[in-house]
């Protein structure tokens, strides 16, 4: 059964009278064609309306919604061939991130995502896309070999944060996050960075630095995550709507800030309606990126990288 945030309710209801209608009209042997067609406008004018006027909060709800595809949903729909690699060859393999050589298109490319888990299990499997050092790392040495073997890097950026236990502290959560953001600097191969869900704090920056940095038009990216603002600044998680307004975390805001590149739209009402439209935009938005970043030499590439990170923040008077 379809899960409905409380702002699509109103549209689902719709539908419900539109198909009850053409239930009724099939049942009776009755022409209501006129009334089918002006109540799928109205349906069409609705969620038109209600989507092109979705709160700071509404965005981050859709981003987090449960039917909302995954990594290894667009995996399977984005790749002719996917091939898993494991293990950060220090510790373990850590299954919150996923990463293999793909094949898009008529390219290969190395493909890694945080993946969430959908199920009760599969969630605890992935640690809710909370990743380990060992994750990060992994996704260091499938970085490491796509440069040496001269692939295209594609990272698909969904996590509530990295794993703060006190486990991943002492195997190093911070150096391992750092170490990714000084050698991703460095890449001489193009690297393209989508915020598919969420995007918060470290555990995103840990595989979001990129020659060009993108975000679904239903995604969030910030340093943390409205409910924990909330309870930094108000002791409590009521304010967790006035928080996502401040924190300016939508894809039309980061892109204002100039803090990432460009935003791929969602089918109306977002892509958890609709998965095979969803992959089929962001596989065509993947391989033109990769088109365009190989007209650059690797040494202009990175140079143009290393300025964009630099200059994020400063101001000049």
């Amino acid at each position: 059964m379809r899960t409905l945030l409380e702002f699509e309710k109103p549209i689902a209801d719709l539908e419900a009278k539109l198909e009850d209608m053409k239930k009724l009209a099939g049942d009776n042997n009755v022409d209501v064609s006129d009334a089918v067609r002006n109540l799928d406008q109205a349906i069409e004018t609705l969620r038109t309306e209600t989507f092109q006027n979705l709160t700071r909060w509404q965005r981050v709800q859709l981003s987090r919604h449960p039917d909302r595809p995954y990594t290894l949903d667009y995996i399977e729909r984005l790749c002719e061939d996917f091939h898993e690699l494991h293990g950060d060859r220090t510790v373990r393999d850590d299954p919150a991130i996923v990463g293999g050589i793909a094949k898009i298109g008529d390219r290969s490319v190395m493909l890694i995502g945080q993946q969430k888990g959908r199920k009760t299990k599969e969630r605890q499997h992935r640690n809710f896309g909370m990743a380990n050092p060992e994750g990060y790392r992994k996704a260091l040495r499938l970085m490491k070999m796509a440069e040496k073997f001269n692939m295209p890097i594609v990272t698909l950026i969904d996590t509530p944060g990295a794993f703060p236990g006190l486990e991943a502290e002492e195997r190093g959560q911070g150096e391992a996050i750092a170490r990714n953001l000084k050698e991703m600097m460095t890449l001489k191969v193009p690297v393209i960075c989508i915020v598919i869900g969420e995007g918060a704090s470290g555990g995103a920056l840990g595989i979001g630095i990129g020659d060009r940095v993108l975000m679904l038009e239903n995604s969030w990216y910030s340093v943390i995550s409205p409910e924990n603002c909330s309870t930094i600044l108000w002791r409590t998680w009521e304010f967790k709507e006035q928080a996502a307004e401040a924190l300016k975390l939508t894809a039309t805001d980061m892109k204002a800030n100039g803090l990432v590149d460009d935003i791929i739209p969602e089918p109306l009402g977002g892509a958890h309606l609709k998965w095979d439209e969803m992959s089929d935009i962001l596989k065509n938005t993947i391989l033109k990126e990769i088109k365009d970043l190989e007209k650059i030499s690797p040494a202009k590439r990175v140079s143009k990288r290393i300025d964009k990170f630099c200059s994020m923040g400063v101001v000049i008077e």
